[in-house]
């Protein structure tokens, strides 16, 4: 925020004064309205801003918004801290426990108050999250030339725009879940050996013929979700079925399943969603003989972590899950991708150095490059998706490159595309929640997981590759290479050509 002329008067009128009389006559002179905007208030600057600019961020906001977004999600911020804006990693910031302690006393100072300030500190990452009250204390923390990021680490967007769009957009938007299952049209697959049903898409991608190459063996996939189901023995106990041979499944859990920031206890591995459970299938089910659709990499090895309870990262729990589920990963050597169909509209600081630090230790990152619900048709691709450090991904229509699925988003920072909408309406089949049972999965979310797999076929067929020879050559196997399109990346990829 700018400072008036009269603050720089003032600076040299009381150039004898100490600091904090100067640091406290600056915060409150720059104390505009007292009273917090209402939810109602935020979500719809934060629409207008994406609508009219691409993106919103909670850093170029006013100190008066930002304090009424802490404010309205349980007066709790996220900080993310450092000597300078890459300075993600606590490992290599040698001075992180004293700036820390700089941001806290400040907190203490402005809040009047030494207990209930720090409600978490990152083992891995420069970030706390912490209670703020006071609009007092936002303004002071910001002229902190430590201070990364400082967001509402709480702020739930979907649901107040779900509460304040009324009951016609709760039932329509979705948060990506599913129990259900549904029986297969003899026409969205191929019976392959020994008695495993090839999803349709795997035809328009080569991915049947690049089997006689690469089948995955020996790299091993990080998936973040909503768990993968106990009750899909193809996806626990007989992850080795048929051709399935030697590999292995983890499944883990880093969410806890409350609506309050301070809860504690993780809510374990299982999905409740069956989105999860669909990802996992799409890219590693097994090459089954029990007539169920297999997966891309069928000898990948696969770790899965319930980071969020669906697709939306909405709310404290979801977002710590996931950046907690990106260090973990980033920290497990035998993990050489990553993938998550999840994502916001707007960019979520502490994620953001989960992804960083996932990627600084080699990983190569898929993220879901968005699909659409009543309310976020406007957007365009969705964080952590536009971040250079991922690869974002988006669904296509049958036979095409150019022309996204009915709910899938585009645009420029797209990086590949993978086909996964027929004719028919009908998308790509799936191994369901339950035993025996199958299932379609669409959008973006399938799309990336694919693509990851993918990449495990790639990097299969040369273990000895870095993440950029691999991306490189999926890349060069692609529709556009080697110049992306505006809003697809560089399209479909032919596998076959990938492991050759």
């Amino acid at each position: 925020m700018k400072k008036c002329v009269f603050l720089l008067l003032t600076f040299f009128a009381l150039s004898s004064c100490n600091n904090d009389d100067l640091q406290t006559s600056a915060v409150e002179s720059e104390i505009v309205q007292t009273d917090p905007l209402t939810a109602r208030q935020i979500n719809d600057k934060i629409n207008e801003t994406t609508k009219t600019k691409g993106r919103f961020s909670w850093n170029e906001s006013s100190s008066h918004f930002l304090w009424s977004g802490i404010f309205q999600g349980n007066k709790i911020a996220s900080i993310g801290f450092g000597n300078s804006k890459d300075d993600f990693d606590r490992s290599k910031s040698s001075n992180n426990e004293a700036i820390q302690n700089e941001i806290l006393e400040v907190i203490e100072k402005y809040e009047g108050k030494k207990d209930r300030i720090l409600l978490a500190s990152d083992e891995y990452l420069n970030q706390i999250d912490v209670y703020i009250e006071k609009q007092e204390t936002v303004i002071a923390l910001r002229k902190l030339k430590s201070i990364r990021y400082f967001e509402p680490a709480d702020y739930r967007y979907f649901e107040n725009e779900n509460k304040l769009s009324g009951a016609a957009a709760k039932s329509s938007s979705s948060s990506g879940c599913g129990l259900e299952s549904t029986a297969l049209s003899s026409v969205d697959y191929t019976t392959v050996s020994p008695n495993a049903k090839a999803p349709w898409s795997f035809a328009k991608h080569n991915i049947t013929s690049a089997w006689n190459y690469s089948t995955g063996a020996g790299i091993t996939i990080g998936l973040i979700d909503s768990g993968v189901s106990f009750n899909q023995g193809l996806l626990s106990g007989s992850f080795n079925n048929g051709l399935s041979s030697g590999r292995t499944i983890s499944k883990n859990g880093v969410y806890v399943d409350s609506i309050w920031p301070w809860s504690s206890g993780y809510d374990g591995a299982d999905d409740k969603c069956g989105h999860g459970t669909s990802m996992a299938s799409a890219m590693a089910a097994p090459r089954n003989n029990m007539g169920q659709p297999v997966g891309v990499a069928y000898n990948a090895n696969l770790i899965s972590y319930r980071a969020a309870s669906n697709v939306v990262l909405d709310g404290y729990h979801e977002q710590e899950g996931v950046k907690k589920a990106f260090t973990v990963l980033g920290n497990n050597t035998s993990v050489k991708i990553i993938s998550m169909s999840m994502g916001h509209i707007f960019s979520v600081g502490k994620i953001e150095d989960g992804v960083k630090y996932a990627y600084s230790k080699g990983k190569l990152i898929f993220c879901a490059g968005g699909t659409s619900t009543s309310f976020t048709t406007f957007v365009g691709v969705i964080f952590p998706a536009w971040m250079p450090e991922t690869q974002a991904i988006t669904g296509v229509k049958e036979n095409t490159s150019n022309q996204k699925c009915d709910v899938c988003h585009s645009g420029s920072e797209i990086d590949f595309t993978y086909q996964m909408e027929r004719s028919s309406g009908n998308n790509i089949p799936v191994l369901s929640y339950y035993n025996a049972q199958t299932d379609y999965v669409g959008g973006s979310s399938v799309a990336t997981a694919s693509t990851a797999g993918i990449a495990a076929l790639v990097w299969s067929k040369n273990p000895s590759w870095t993440r950029d020879q691999v991306l490189n050559k999926m890349r060069q196997s692609a529709t556009y290479y080697p110049t992306k399109n505006a809003d697809y990346g560089y399209g479909n990829i032919n596998v076959l050509q990938a492991v050759q």
